[in-house]
């Protein structure tokens, strides 16, 4: 067993599932469309879990669903996925701090349901009008995990670090005027919160959120 499958133009880890607990996740740009076609067509058929493919352009997304049945597209997400898991009981909250930071937190919330985590969203509590994120503490309370996705300063983070005790997610996004830099600034400011312990990923990487909670709600469940 080489663990691998060599189409040629890719290498599809085909051991990845057993690893991880979910088969390779696809990443879209960079890849001609019957290239996906062919990457997905080996995931489906060498794993029993959730296909997805990230950052999926329209155009793309229509080629390949036409080419692999089973496919939805989730067009705010970016995503095309297959087989999703069933919403398992690990709940994520994801929190955006305003309404620019939805496509990001779109990709966190669809990938992170379509791997089988139980999701609710919650739109548009920034610093700026404290008393929306107050309102809703106790519901963020309440999850097992939250991924706050925002921008500018990105103080959110650390507002719902010291608000609650499960594990935080931080996803600073590019949005911002120009000091906010692309989104470093709200990395730098994210990566230096006082709310200890908070985990922070890639600028407006909503995948790579909704992975760490999967990760996190993996080793939850295992047996000891």
């Amino acid at each position: 067993m080489t663990g691998f499958a060599d189409l040629g133009y890719a290498r599809v880890d085909t051991d990845r599932e057993d690893r991880q607990g979910l088969p390779e996740i696809v990443y879209g740009p960079g890849k001609q469309p019957d290239e996906i076609v062919g990457i997905v067509s080996e995931l489906l058929r060498r794993s029993t879990g959730p296909v997805l493919v990230t950052r999926v352009e329209p155009e793309v997304a229509e080629h390949v669903a036409e080419r692999v049945d089973g496919a939805v597209h989730h067009p705010a997400a970016r995503l095309l996925t297959w087989r999703p898991a069933p919403a398992g009981t690990f709940e994520v909250c994801v929190v955006t701090a305003g309404t620019a930071d939805g496509p990001v937190a779109a990709e966190a919330e669809a990938v992170a349901a379509a791997i089988g985590l139980s999701t609710r969203l919650v739109r548009d509590v920034g610093v700026a009008g404290i008393h929306r994120l107050l309102a809703v503490r106790e519901d963020l309370a309440r999850a097992d995990a939250v991924i706050v996705v925002a921008g500018m300063e990105a103080a959110l983070a650390s507002a719902v670090g010291g608000l609650v005790g499960s594990p935080v997610v931080a996803v600073p996004t590019s949005t911002g005027y120009g000091a906010a830099l692309d989104g470093v600034t709200a990395l730098l400011s994210m990566m230096t919160s006082c709310a200890a312990g908070l985990t922070v990923v890639n600028i407006d990487s909503g995948f790579s959120a909704a992975m760490a909670v999967h990760r996190l709600a993996r080793t939850a469940a295992r047996p000891r």
